[in-house]
């Protein structure tokens, strides 16, 4: 064809062809991911920042401890707040018939020592096919009532065997008390990989707080030890470090038959816990709604008027340095030990040798002199030598079934339990129980409506055919979320609107973002808190999701109310009655799910991309809590799944692919 033909046949298209359908065209085709990438990449505000917010949110709720007039007046608050815990958060969820179980332990056999003492091997139920064990070390003669101590294990590979365990249950027993020490979830006996601890997240979602797994592991041992008929039951202890003294606190504030509580670098605040959030990362320490209200501060002054000793290290390379912590689960309590005319009661005492996370020589001669004294016995103030009596992991293996459940195969049988109730097909039945379930889905993500405060354009560009706008939202809560606007120069104002979510951060929505501008539409690819730039890099999002669900917030719930939130914002700039949606990501797919099961006439249409079918995908998988903390909600699976928030987000269009 010559060129004077090919330029005729174009001046007839152009004749032949609309204006409006030829600007269309043009515009479409001109965004590419490329183009996209380095802006989309962009940070819109430094993680610091999201991080600073986090901690000055958290702060926000930390507890108050009021110092009452009178002991009568703490002594019924201190029993309400007992109730309220253990009824309302740490059994949340748990079979009624688990809880009040008579106590089911096998002794299994004798170690005889020679040395005053004999090492009995025992083997318990936590709850129905999940055994733990212990090894209870016990005077060679008991003449009479005697005390006892239940030694907690921390955080140590060699669980109840470790060398300063040892050393301290066999000098008890040479004192002539019976000194019971447990194996611990994840550690010694139960090292299963399913007994991380992280997995009672798990628990969680299927709608037990795993608190109370935790709970009951410990209480097992009191049960015992309160049952035993050589016990005088007026003279039980507990101690341990680190985990240990964690559990420590929790179960000798919360079970007033100890008498004598000895935790060790077991424990803070939540102020202190904010500034060092690595010092808490277990989900046992944090429990959902365990400081809602209430705090570390509370059990302490709990323990009043019972004989307590602090223990706290001065350099600790662990966590719960002794100077960081003491003013508030030591000097705010006292008061409360002086009401029942108890000032001596509480004590401090902060490690200086090694200085370090420990239970060493120093830290056990204070737990001697504080037992036997407050146990009314001579007072011990040496430790009796016994190196060559410390048994090697395999003499103290007393042995598991096979079949034994773990934590996350507790989660899943739990799961297996779960009902729901069937989905009325009758139109008016159905609308009905929408209502009722958006009132309980509420409920569940603890979802508190968030509005854009203030925007902030931080950056633009316009080139190349395409413009976009760089935004930061200060929000109501205090919190903040970040966003790219993008769309067409072309493209007029009114345009279709499309919100987009990431769970790696709006800088992984280069390909589809182009995709939609390219449709003529207008984007907005938004980081909500815990993505791209909302997601803090120190310590980690998983440490801080672990704070704001032990504080009564569910984090799948405020990402959900700071994408409504935005997206009422969107849809007032777009001039639109509706807006599209569209996730990539598990994470991101649940956050996009529940808002628009709680505002279903925000959106035409959801679309979920590489997401999940159900939400048991998190435990047949098993996803790791650390990989996505905000989906662990306390009883996100056990009342709804992915079907039944689609359902919930008619007249939605919802499509998963």
């Amino acid at each position: 064809m010559r060129t004077s033909e090919f330029l005729s046949y174009v001046g007839i298209f152009l004749r032949l062809v609309p204006l409006g359908l030829m600007h269309v065209s043009l515009v479409n085709g001109q965004a590419t991911p490329e183009q996209l990438r380095p802006i989309l990449s962009r940070q819109v505000q430094p993680p610091g920042i999201a991080e600073f917010q986090l901690r000055q949110y958290l702060m926000s709720r930390v507890p108050l401890l009021r110092v009452p007039a009178t002991s009568e007046e703490w002594t019924i608050e201190a029993r309400k707040l007992r109730k309220h815990l253990l009824d309302d958060i740490v059994f949340h969820g748990w079979p009624r018939e688990w809880i009040e179980a008579t106590p089911k332990t096998e002794d299994v056999g004798v170690i005889e020592s020679g040395n005053g003492y004999r090492m009995r091997k025992l083997r318990y139920e936590i709850v129905p096919g999940f055994q733990s064990t212990a090894i209870l070390y016990e005077p060679a003669i008991l003449a009479g009532k005697v005390p006892a101590i239940l030694n907690l294990n921390g955080h140590t590979r060699l669980g109840k065997s470790v060398e300063y365990k040892q050393k301290r249950c066999i000098n008890y027993a040479r004192q002539g008390i019976l000194a019971l020490s447990l194996e611990w979830m994840g550690f010694g006996e139960l090292s299963q990989p399913e007994n991380e601890h992280d997995f009672g997240a798990h628990i969680d979602l299927v709608g037990c707080n795993s608190l109370g797994l935790f709970y009951l592991a410990m209480r097992r041992g009191l049960d015992y030890l309160y049952e035993h008929p050589a016990v005088d039951r007026n003279r039980i202890g507990v101690t341990g470090l680190s985990g240990g003294g964690w559990q420590t606190i929790v179960l000798s504030s919360l079970d007033e038959r100890v008498s004598v509580a000895i935790p060790v670098a077991g424990y803070a605040t939540l102020g202190p816990d904010v500034v060092h959030p690595q010092d808490t990362s277990e989900i046992e320490e944090d429990a959902t709604d365990f400081r809602d209200g209430q705090d570390y501060t509370h059990l302490t002054a709990m323990r009043a008027p019972r004989p307590t000793l602090l223990i706290f290290n001065a350099e600790d390379d662990c966590c719960f340095r002794a100077p960081m912590v003491k003013s508030s689960v030591y000097d705010e309590v006292k008061p409360f030990f002086k009401l029942y005319g108890k000032e001596h009661a509480p004590a401090w005492y902060e490690n200086s040798d090694p200085g370090t996370h420990n239970y060493q020589l120093d830290n056990r001669l204070q737990s001697y002199s504080f037992f036997s004294r407050w146990f009314g016995l001579p007072v011990v103030k040496q430790e009796i030598p016994v190196d060559t009596e410390i048994k090697s992991y395999e003499e103290l293996v007393v042995g598991l079934p096979k079949d034994n459940l773990t934590i996350l195969g507790l989660a899943k049988k739990l799961a297996g339990d779960i009902r729901r109730q069937v989905i009325p097909s009758e139109a008016s039945a159905r609308v009905k129980w929408a209502v009722s379930e958006r009132t309980a889905l509420k409920s569940t993500v603890r979802y508190r409506p968030v509005a854009v405060k203030q925007v902030w354009m931080v950056a633009n560009t316009k080139n190349q055919g395409v413009e976009t706008r760089s935004y930061r939202f200060e929000l109501s809560n205090g919190l903040s979320a970040t966003a790219i606007w993008v769309k067409a120069m072309a493209t007029p104002d009114q345009a279709p609107a499309t919100l987009m979510l990431h769970d790696q951060g709006k800088k992984s929505l280069s390909e589809a973002v182009s995709d939609r501008v390219n449709r003529g539409e207008q984007v907005l690819a938004l980081d909500v808190l815990f993505t791209g730039d909302e997601s803090p890099l120190r310590p980690s999002p998983a440490d801080y999701a672990f704070l704001l669900g032990s504080t009564g917030d569910r984090p799948i719930g405020m990402e959900a109310a700071q994408l409504e939130g935005i997206a009422q914002w969107l849809r007032h700039l777009a001039g639109a009655s509706q807006l599209r949606l569209e996730s990539f990501g598990m994470r991101s797919q649940i956050a996009a799910l529940i808002a628009s099961a709680l505002q279903p006439s925000l959106f035409s249409e959801v679309v979920l991309n590489q997401g999940i079918g159900t939400l048991r995908y998190l435990l047949d998988t098993p996803v790791k809590y650390r990989v996505a903390p905000d989906l662990f909600c306390l009883d996100l699976y056990k009342d709804f799944d992915v079907d039944r928030l689609a359902v919930l987000a008619e007249p939605a269009r919802v499509k998963q692919k």
